[in-house]
């Protein structure tokens, strides 16, 4: 994850209230951050670094964030080289909370194994 919040998110933290957060903390906080694709829609993002993973949770209220808009997130939040990762749990362990959120994960202690590029 980035070292600190990338300007153009630090802007739209929510900085009151029960998920409001400072600059001090980093890259822990909630973010309504305008989507890309349109600007009319918001992204909800709550983005954490604690408990050694690296983790952005991305949602919008009336539907599911786009490849482009969680591309856009993963830009903001993290180095252009680092490798993040969604994941598709087991069945047994599958918890759904939030309908149209999806999540963004790094572990902070090892590398991401990656297919052979031409797979990617």
């Amino acid at each position: 994850m980035r070292q600190h919040v990338h300007k153009k998110a630090e802007k739209y933290r929510i900085k009151t209230g029960q998920m409001g957060s400072t600059r001090a903390d980093g890259n822990n906080g909630t973010f309504k951050i305008p989507s890309p694709v349109r600007k009319q829609d918001i992204l909800y993002v709550v983005a954490s670094d604690g408990g050694a993973w690296d983790h952005c949770s991305v949602s919008l209220k009336i539907r599911t964030p786009t490849w482009k808009e969680l591309c856009f997130i993963k830009d903001l939040f993290w180095e252009p080289e680092e490798t993040v990762i969604q994941y598709h749990p087991p069945a047994s362990k599958y918890i759904n909370q939030h309908y149209f959120v999806l999540h963004l994960w790094r572990p902070q202690k090892i590398d991401i194994p990656m297919p052979p590029i031409n797979f990617v």
